[in-house]
Protein backbone atom coordinates (compact mmCIF):
# COMPACT_ATOMS: atom_id res chain seq x y z
CA UNK A 1 0.00 0.00 0.00
CA UNK A 2 2.85 2.24 0.91
CA UNK A 3 4.36 1.43 -2.08
CA UNK A 4 1.38 2.33 -4.26
CA UNK A 5 1.06 6.00 -2.00
CA UNK A 6 5.04 6.65 -2.51
CA UNK A 7 4.79 6.71 -6.46
CA UNK A 8 1.53 8.31 -6.71
CA UNK A 9 2.73 10.87 -4.14
CA UNK A 10 6.07 11.50 -6.37
CA UNK A 11 3.86 12.11 -9.54
CA UNK A 12 1.72 14.46 -7.67
CA UNK A 13 4.84 15.97 -6.63
CA UNK A 14 5.82 16.83 -10.10
CA UNK A 15 1.87 17.81 -11.22
CA UNK A 16 1.86 20.52 -8.13
CA UNK A 17 5.11 22.04 -8.94
CA UNK A 18 4.08 22.37 -12.71
CA UNK A 19 0.92 23.42 -11.71
CA UNK A 20 2.03 25.72 -9.18
CA UNK A 21 4.78 27.28 -11.67
CA UNK A 22 2.18 27.69 -14.34
CA UNK A 23 -0.24 29.43 -12.83
CA UNK A 24 1.56 31.71 -10.98
CA UNK A 25 -0.10 34.60 -13.44
CA UNK A 26 -2.89 33.44 -13.68
CA UNK A 27 -5.77 35.54 -14.38
CA UNK A 28 -6.92 35.48 -11.02
CA UNK A 29 -3.75 35.09 -8.78
CA UNK A 30 -3.91 31.65 -6.70
CA UNK A 31 -6.59 30.74 -8.78
CA UNK A 32 -4.72 27.39 -10.30
CA UNK A 33 -5.74 27.81 -13.86
CA UNK A 34 -3.31 25.62 -15.88
CA UNK A 35 -3.60 28.12 -19.36
CA UNK A 36 -2.57 25.17 -21.52
CA UNK A 37 -5.10 23.53 -20.54
CA UNK A 38 -7.86 26.66 -21.61
CA UNK A 39 -9.76 26.18 -24.91
CA UNK A 40 -7.21 28.59 -27.22
CA UNK A 41 -10.04 31.05 -26.70
CA UNK A 42 -9.76 31.31 -23.37
CA UNK A 43 -6.41 32.15 -22.67
CA UNK A 44 -4.71 35.01 -21.39
CA UNK A 45 -1.30 36.02 -20.81
CA UNK A 46 0.50 37.41 -17.57
CA UNK A 47 -0.56 40.89 -18.32
CA UNK A 48 -4.22 39.12 -18.72
CA UNK A 49 -3.97 39.59 -22.97
CA UNK A 50 -5.77 36.92 -25.05
CA UNK A 51 -3.42 34.61 -26.57
CA UNK A 52 -3.45 34.50 -30.38
CA UNK A 53 -5.09 31.54 -31.32
CA UNK A 54 -3.76 29.79 -34.47
CA UNK A 55 -5.90 29.95 -37.70
CA UNK A 56 -6.49 26.42 -38.93
CA UNK A 57 -5.53 25.22 -42.23
CA UNK A 58 -3.25 28.38 -42.63
CA UNK A 59 -0.31 27.32 -44.68
CA UNK A 60 2.76 28.91 -43.19
CA UNK A 61 5.11 31.16 -44.89
CA UNK A 62 8.50 30.02 -46.30
CA UNK A 63 11.47 29.94 -43.07
CA UNK A 64 13.93 32.94 -43.29
CA UNK A 65 17.13 31.62 -44.02
CA UNK A 66 19.80 31.38 -41.38
CA UNK A 67 17.20 32.88 -39.14
CA UNK A 68 16.14 31.06 -35.71
CA UNK A 69 15.10 34.60 -33.60
CA UNK A 70 11.43 34.78 -31.81
CA UNK A 71 9.56 32.75 -29.40
CA UNK A 72 9.24 28.97 -29.57
CA UNK A 73 6.77 27.16 -27.59
CA UNK A 74 6.54 23.02 -27.44
CA UNK A 75 3.70 22.51 -25.90
CA UNK A 76 3.36 19.51 -23.56
CA UNK A 77 5.71 17.32 -25.21
CA UNK A 78 8.69 19.56 -23.75
CA UNK A 79 7.72 17.84 -19.91
CA UNK A 80 9.32 14.69 -20.62
CA UNK A 81 9.19 13.59 -16.84
CA UNK A 82 10.14 10.24 -17.18
CA UNK A 83 13.56 11.30 -19.24
CA UNK A 84 14.01 12.51 -22.69
CA UNK A 85 11.57 11.94 -25.36
CA UNK A 86 13.29 8.87 -27.31
CA UNK A 87 14.91 7.70 -24.18
CA UNK A 88 11.89 7.71 -21.21
CA UNK A 89 13.24 5.66 -18.22
CA UNK A 90 10.07 3.84 -18.26
CA UNK A 91 11.87 0.05 -17.80
CA UNK A 92 11.17 -0.74 -21.68
CA UNK A 93 14.37 -2.42 -22.85
CA UNK A 94 14.67 0.14 -25.96
CA UNK A 95 14.73 2.63 -24.04
CA UNK A 96 17.56 2.21 -22.05
CA UNK A 97 21.02 4.01 -23.50
CA UNK A 98 24.09 2.01 -24.05
CA UNK A 99 25.71 2.29 -20.86
CA UNK A 100 29.32 1.41 -20.27
CA UNK A 101 30.12 -0.81 -17.37
CA UNK A 102 31.56 2.78 -15.35
CA UNK A 103 28.29 4.16 -16.96
CA UNK A 104 25.68 1.53 -14.91
CA UNK A 105 28.20 1.71 -11.93
CA UNK A 106 27.15 5.65 -11.83
CA UNK A 107 23.75 4.99 -12.44
CA UNK A 108 23.41 3.60 -9.33
CA UNK A 109 24.48 6.01 -7.31
CA UNK A 110 21.94 8.68 -8.48
CA UNK A 111 18.27 8.24 -6.68
CA UNK A 112 15.51 10.14 -9.13
CA UNK A 113 11.85 11.07 -8.00
CA UNK A 114 10.20 9.97 -11.16
CA UNK A 115 11.05 7.20 -13.71
CA UNK A 116 11.32 3.56 -13.42
CA UNK A 117 13.98 3.67 -10.41
CA UNK A 118 11.98 6.57 -8.85
CA UNK A 119 12.26 6.56 -4.74
CA UNK A 120 10.44 9.17 -2.60
CA UNK A 121 11.17 12.91 -2.57
CA UNK A 122 12.98 12.76 0.16
CA UNK A 123 15.55 10.28 -0.13
CA UNK A 124 15.97 11.81 -4.02
CA UNK A 125 19.77 12.90 -4.32
CA UNK A 126 18.85 15.30 -7.49
CA UNK A 127 21.14 18.25 -7.54
CA UNK A 128 18.09 20.26 -8.92
CA UNK A 129 16.64 19.59 -5.53
CA UNK A 130 19.58 20.76 -3.86
CA UNK A 131 19.09 24.17 -5.63
CA UNK A 132 21.91 23.44 -8.29
CA UNK A 133 21.24 24.52 -12.25
CA UNK A 134 19.91 21.83 -14.76
CA UNK A 135 22.77 22.86 -17.15
CA UNK A 136 22.54 21.08 -20.76
CA UNK A 137 21.39 18.70 -21.69
CA UNK A 138 18.74 18.30 -19.27
CA UNK A 139 17.94 22.04 -20.13
CA UNK A 140 16.41 20.40 -23.58
CA UNK A 141 15.57 17.26 -21.50
CA UNK A 142 12.94 18.17 -18.49
CA UNK A 143 10.46 21.12 -18.86
CA UNK A 144 11.32 22.34 -22.10
CA UNK A 145 8.81 25.02 -22.34
CA UNK A 146 9.18 28.36 -23.87
CA UNK A 147 12.10 29.29 -25.79
CA UNK A 148 13.25 32.91 -26.63
CA UNK A 149 15.75 32.34 -29.47
CA UNK A 150 18.07 35.78 -29.79
CA UNK A 151 20.10 36.65 -32.71
CA UNK A 152 23.44 38.85 -33.32
CA UNK A 153 25.94 38.81 -36.19
CA UNK A 154 28.35 36.39 -33.66
CA UNK A 155 26.26 34.53 -31.32
CA UNK A 156 22.65 33.35 -30.39
CA UNK A 157 21.10 33.39 -27.06
CA UNK A 158 18.95 30.63 -26.14
CA UNK A 159 16.61 31.99 -23.21
CA UNK A 160 14.46 29.36 -21.34
CA UNK A 161 11.02 29.68 -19.38
CA UNK A 162 11.64 26.98 -16.98
CA UNK A 163 14.16 28.39 -13.98
CA UNK A 164 14.71 32.07 -16.07
CA UNK A 165 17.80 30.68 -17.75
CA UNK A 166 19.83 32.16 -20.88
CA UNK A 167 22.78 30.79 -22.69
CA UNK A 168 25.11 31.85 -25.45
CA UNK A 169 25.94 29.93 -28.63
CA UNK A 170 28.90 31.31 -30.46
CA UNK A 171 28.66 31.58 -34.42
CA UNK A 172 32.11 33.51 -35.33
CA UNK A 173 34.15 30.80 -36.24
CA UNK A 174 35.59 29.86 -32.50
CA UNK A 175 36.42 25.87 -31.82
CA UNK A 176 35.32 24.89 -28.81
CA UNK A 177 38.16 25.13 -25.84
CA UNK A 178 40.42 23.16 -24.82
CA UNK A 179 40.55 21.39 -21.04
CA UNK A 180 38.08 24.23 -20.15
CA UNK A 181 36.73 25.06 -16.64
CA UNK A 182 34.00 23.04 -16.51
CA UNK A 183 30.52 25.17 -16.63
CA UNK A 184 27.16 24.18 -15.95
CA UNK A 185 25.94 25.30 -19.12
CA UNK A 186 29.07 24.33 -20.94
CA UNK A 187 30.78 26.01 -24.04
CA UNK A 188 28.47 25.88 -27.16
CA UNK A 189 29.75 26.89 -30.61
CA UNK A 190 27.43 26.54 -33.47
CA UNK A 191 27.87 26.26 -37.88
CA UNK A 192 24.87 26.49 -40.21
CA UNK A 193 24.99 22.79 -41.86
CA UNK A 194 22.38 24.48 -44.13
CA UNK A 195 20.07 27.60 -44.43
CA UNK A 196 17.66 26.49 -42.36
CA UNK A 197 19.63 23.98 -40.11
CA UNK A 198 21.99 25.06 -37.34
CA UNK A 199 24.14 22.63 -35.10
CA UNK A 200 25.10 23.25 -31.68
CA UNK A 201 28.73 21.41 -30.28
CA UNK A 202 28.05 21.94 -26.30
CA UNK A 203 31.37 20.59 -24.47
CA UNK A 204 33.15 21.38 -21.14
CA UNK A 205 30.11 20.30 -19.40
CA UNK A 206 30.44 19.86 -15.17
CA UNK A 207 29.79 16.74 -13.86
CA UNK A 208 27.55 17.42 -10.93
CA UNK A 209 24.34 17.86 -13.60
CA UNK A 210 22.54 14.94 -14.69
CA UNK A 211 21.26 14.24 -18.18
CA UNK A 212 18.31 14.26 -17.75
CA UNK A 213 15.11 13.78 -15.37
CA UNK A 214 15.70 10.18 -14.83
CA UNK A 215 19.13 10.21 -13.09
CA UNK A 216 20.81 9.34 -16.40
CA UNK A 217 24.84 10.40 -15.25
CA UNK A 218 28.25 11.94 -17.51
CA UNK A 219 31.35 11.98 -17.32
CA UNK A 220 33.26 15.44 -18.08
CA UNK A 221 33.77 13.75 -21.75
CA UNK A 222 30.32 14.62 -22.08
CA UNK A 223 29.69 16.17 -25.75
CA UNK A 224 26.07 17.06 -26.48
CA UNK A 225 24.70 17.80 -30.24
CA UNK A 226 21.41 20.00 -30.68
CA UNK A 227 20.46 20.62 -34.24
CA UNK A 228 18.10 23.47 -34.73
CA UNK A 229 16.00 22.89 -37.71
CA UNK A 230 13.48 25.59 -38.95
CA UNK A 231 11.27 23.85 -41.13
CA UNK A 232 8.65 26.67 -41.85
CA UNK A 233 8.21 30.39 -40.29
CA UNK A 234 5.88 28.85 -37.99
CA UNK A 235 7.69 25.68 -37.43
CA UNK A 236 11.42 24.83 -35.82
CA UNK A 237 12.28 21.16 -35.10
CA UNK A 238 14.98 20.18 -32.45
CA UNK A 239 17.22 16.68 -32.16
CA UNK A 240 19.58 16.46 -29.46
CA UNK A 241 22.43 13.54 -29.29
CA UNK A 242 24.51 12.42 -26.35
CA UNK A 243 27.86 11.11 -26.62
CA UNK A 244 30.03 10.27 -24.12
CA UNK A 245 32.44 7.79 -24.69
CA UNK A 246 33.13 7.12 -20.80
CA UNK A 247 29.51 6.60 -19.81
CA UNK A 248 27.63 5.09 -23.27
CA UNK A 249 29.26 2.62 -25.64
CA UNK A 250 28.13 4.75 -28.62
CA UNK A 251 26.01 7.92 -28.98
CA UNK A 252 22.31 8.21 -28.62
CA UNK A 253 19.50 10.48 -29.76
CA UNK A 254 17.82 11.55 -26.67
CA UNK A 255 15.06 14.34 -28.88
CA UNK A 256 14.48 13.38 -32.35
CA UNK A 257 12.70 16.66 -33.97
CA UNK A 258 10.63 18.00 -31.11
CA UNK A 259 8.32 20.56 -32.83
CA UNK A 260 7.30 24.19 -31.80
CA UNK A 261 5.42 26.57 -32.73
CA UNK A 262 5.83 30.52 -33.48
CA UNK A 263 4.61 32.78 -31.02
CA UNK A 264 3.77 36.00 -31.81
CA UNK A 265 6.35 38.63 -30.81
CA UNK A 266 3.92 40.23 -28.12
CA UNK A 267 3.60 36.86 -26.30
CA UNK A 268 4.45 37.04 -22.59
CA UNK A 269 6.77 34.16 -21.17
CA UNK A 270 5.64 33.60 -17.53
CA UNK A 271 7.58 32.80 -14.76
CA UNK A 272 8.28 29.23 -14.54
CA UNK A 273 10.97 27.68 -11.15
CA UNK A 274 11.48 24.96 -8.94
CA UNK A 275 11.79 26.50 -5.51
CA UNK A 276 12.87 24.79 -2.22
CA UNK A 277 9.96 26.32 -0.24
CA UNK A 278 7.33 24.68 -2.31
CA UNK A 279 8.87 21.74 -2.53
CA UNK A 280 9.62 21.50 1.47
CA UNK A 281 5.73 22.52 1.55
CA UNK A 282 5.28 19.14 -0.69
CA UNK A 283 7.14 16.70 1.24
CA UNK A 284 5.57 17.87 4.25
CA UNK A 285 2.19 17.25 3.45
CA UNK A 286 2.80 13.94 1.54
CA UNK A 287 6.70 13.20 0.87
CA UNK A 288 7.94 12.36 4.36
CA UNK A 289 4.50 10.51 5.03
CA UNK A 290 5.81 8.22 1.90
CA UNK A 291 8.98 8.04 3.48
CA UNK A 292 7.79 6.36 6.14
CA UNK A 293 6.06 3.97 4.81
CA UNK A 294 8.32 3.33 2.76
CA UNK A 295 10.70 2.17 6.05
Amino acid sequence: MFKRFAVSAIGLAMLLSSQSARSQAAPERGSGQDQRRLPLDKRVDGWLRPVAVPVKGQKSDPAPKRDLSGIWDPGDAGIQALGPAMMPDDGKPEHQPPFTPLGLETLKTTKPSNGARAGVSTESNDPVIAGDPQGIPREDLFEMRTLQILQTPVQIYLLYEFGRVWRVVWTDGREVPKNPEPRWFGYSVAKWADDYTLVVETTGLDERTWIDHAGRPHSDQLRVEERFHRVDHDHLELSVTINDPKMYTKPWVAVDRLVFNLEPQTFDVRDMFWTPTEFQGYNKLIGESAAQGEK
